[in-house]
């Protein structure tokens, strides 16, 4: 038992402490990073850094072994020395001067951190050089905080909050005429609570004639922050899947049956969290807007939350999806997975298995548009 908590937290701290360094070879940029866990869990916590750097081709090298993603295929190698990593990039002072500044002397609790961060893992995380000096001038940096009057308020922010409290919201029952109100009420939305924690709302995109509309769940981590839907790992799935069943992104109108992020806080990190019938009733006022003014010929809802939305019931995705279901406004519905449903399968056979499905669903559905 002991035994694998040990290996359990070799597996977390690696997840936490590998430092990616960009390299170039004959196919163009790519990223390598040396690390030496205390276990060996190279095999273990690859899959980890597949799905976080999906577009990226990277390299993890060990002393027990190596591991390879070239964008299609993750790979396993032989044990690796330190000097065939690269030693450093330009990127690196960017992240140390971050680093820094973030370092905060009031909150420093010098056993905790090395509980966390122990000092057998600082010889490969370059900011580890800055933390004597930066722990050393703590008790100086904390005095002279206390000690610096209070600045003065940002008139930016403090104008932009009067402009939120007291700007005239769009009506809350007036129909949007067009796409840009819909962005518009989107943005100043509060038919639920999800705009308190949301970066911004994140409003559908694409042709405003398109025959087909796909409907996913909610934004995610990386859509909140680019205000565009369908830009992170999901989306590069649904991309890829796309182009395999014949049918052209730029031809499709994306979007969300919930255009706020909901999301719990974890550490540094922000997990995902499924919207409730509430959310996603609250707003269905956004997605039908959209659907009235696009009028597509098909639409494709990503998901049980999706189907909730599209077809006002919750659907059973695994027994309804791929066949064509009459809508109320007259286009025809297809259920199918989302493709984060890809992503966490476990299973390589199954994952594959899973992408066909859905590449299935998607043929079908450009069928149905001829």
């Amino acid at each position: 038992m002991e035994r694998a908590k040990n290996v359990s937290r070799a597996a977390h701290k690696m997840k936490a402490f590998v430092r990616f360094r960009r390299t170039c070879d004959d196919q163009g940029e790519a990223w390598a990073a040396w690390f030496e866990p205390a276990h060996r869990v190279l095999e273990r916590t690859a899959p980890f850094f597949q799905r976080r750097f999906t577009t990226m081709r990277w390299s993890i090298l060990t002393p027990d072994g190596s591991a390879f993603w070239d964008g299609e295929t993750l790979r396993f190698g032989p044990p690796a020395s330190r000097d065939m990593a690269p030693a450093e990039d330009e990127i690196e002072a960017f992240w140390k001067t971050y680093y820094a500044s973030t370092f905060n002397p009031a909150r420093l609790k010098v056993k905790t951190m090395q509980g966390e961060m122990a000092k057998g893992y600082w010889k490969n995380l370059p900011e580890a050089a800055l933390i004597p000096e930066l722990v050393a001038s703590a008790q100086v940096r904390m005095e002279a905080m206390v000690a610096a009057p209070a600045p003065d308020p940002n008139a930016r922010f403090a104008k932009a909050m009067a402009r939120d409290v007291h700007q005239d919201r769009p009506d809350a029952e007036a129909t949007p005429d067009s796409l840009a109100a819909v962005e518009r009420g989107v943005q100043a939305c509060r038919r639920c609570p999800l705009y308190r924690d949301a970066t911004q709302g994140v409003c559908g995109e694409g042709p405003k004639s398109a025959r087909l509309m796909i409907v996913g769940e909610q934004p995610g981590d990386q859509e909140d922050l680019a205000g565009r839907p369908f830009v992170g790992p999901a989306g590069q799935v649904l991309d890829r899947a796309l182009k395999e069943a014949g049918i052209d992104r730029s031809d499709v109108y994306v979007t969300n049956a919930v255009k706020h992020f909901k999301h719990e806080p974890r550490g540094k990190r922000r997990l995902h969290k499924t919207p409730n019938a509430g959310e996603v009733q609250a707003c269905r006022w956004w997605l039908d807007a959209e659907r009235r003014l696009i009028r597509p010929k098909v639409i494709v809802a990503l998901g049980a939350t999706a189907g909730l939305a599209v077809l006002g019931r919750k659907p059973a995705v695994m027994r309804e999806r791929g066949r064509p279901l009459d809508l109320a406004d007259g286009a025809t519905g297809v259920l199918t997975v989302h493709p984060s449903y890809l992503l966490r399968l476990p299973d390589a056979a199954a994952r594959d298995a899973a992408r066909a499905g859905f590449i299935d669903d998607l043929s079908a559905v450009r069928r149905l548009l001829a």
